[in-house]
């Protein structure tokens, strides 16, 4: 029999199917440029350039050297929206971080994104406490800028303790207003949790997406030490993308990246396949 939990999410699910009409297509897909990290530094112009080829449309990017990058970004034809922000600056606040939102503003940017806790920052609930108060700084001066910002996730947030988990923490303390999520479903997933289950559980504050496959097989963790063949294409995993797109569009996914962190070969062979998948999708 099943359980309420179960009954619940599978009545949501029925709903936002029907809702869609199982007829929609992802209108405009991104990339983190994290992909390509490895081809960027030799040929910056002609990988973004190959990357508009292969049909993405927007980018999410990095904050390190991206004004010596814009040049480039202009001449492809991708559209900048999304920025991992320096964690270090979004800590310490202040006005270094207000002039890079405001230039970032200037470029197009809609959001400025919390990358990463990095191992050694990482703590207990006041630690995230602490962290979700700097978001809500950062998320002001973003709304000031006439942007928004987001956290995006990794495996550890979801290490149950207590009764809860960091992303509980981080989502009761930071103001829907200022600070929304950008859900990375690979790294849900690796925590043992059911993409679709979170983003119903968190909706309304889930404006961006990372999207990229699990291989069969990779255990439930808490640290980001999965194996490199854990990483795969969306489509080539065992994700199930129909039900995951159907429940991002029911509760207000705007964005959608896909962000490849271990590629077995070229990245951009891997972000066409990703590419063609999504783009053939329909749900």
């Amino acid at each position: 029999m099943a359980t309420r939990r179960e009954f619940l999410g599978a009545s949501a699910l029925a709903a936002a199917l029907s809702a869609a009409g199982r007829s929609a297509q992802l209108k405009s897909i991104g990339v983190q440029l994290y992909t390509v990290r490895t081809i960027m530094p030799k040929s910056p112009a002609e990988t973004l350039k190959a990357i508009r080829g292969i049909g993405y449309q927007e980018i999410e990017a990095t904050f390190a050297g991206f004004d010596k990058l814009w040049p480039d970004v202009q001449a492809s034809g991708l559209k900048p929206t999304s920025m991992h922000l320096d964690a270090k600056m979004v800590n310490q606040g202040g006005d270094e971080l207000s002039r890079a939102i405001d230039q970032l503003a200037k470029y197009g940017f809609k959001y400025g994104v919390f990358p990463y806790v990095n191992p050694a920052d990482r703590g207990g609930p006041e630690v995230m406490k602490a962290l979700a108060g700097k978001l809500n700084a950062a998320g002001e001066k973003c709304r000031a800028a006439g942007m928004k910002c987001a956290y995006h996730n990794h495996a550890f947030e979801f290490d149950p303790k207590d009764g809860t988990t960091l992303f509980q923490v981080l989502a009761d303390n930071t103001d829907p207003k200022l600070v929304g999520f950008e859900l990375d479903l690979f790294w849900v997933s690796v925590s043992g949790n059911d993409p679709v289950e979170m983003l119903h559980k968190m909706k309304g504050r889930v404006p961006l997406v990372h999207l990229k496959d699990k291989a069969e097989g990779t255990p439930v963790m808490y640290k980001e030490s999965v194996e490199k063949s854990a990483f795969k294409e969306v489509g080539s995993g065992v994700l199930d993308w129909k039900k995951v797109l159907v429940t991002a569009h029911s509760v207000g996914v705007e964005h959608y990246f896909v962000e490849q962190d271990q590629t077995p070969g070229d990245p951009l062979e891997s972000l066409k396949k990703s590419y063609q998948y999504l783009a053939a999708l329909k749900y």
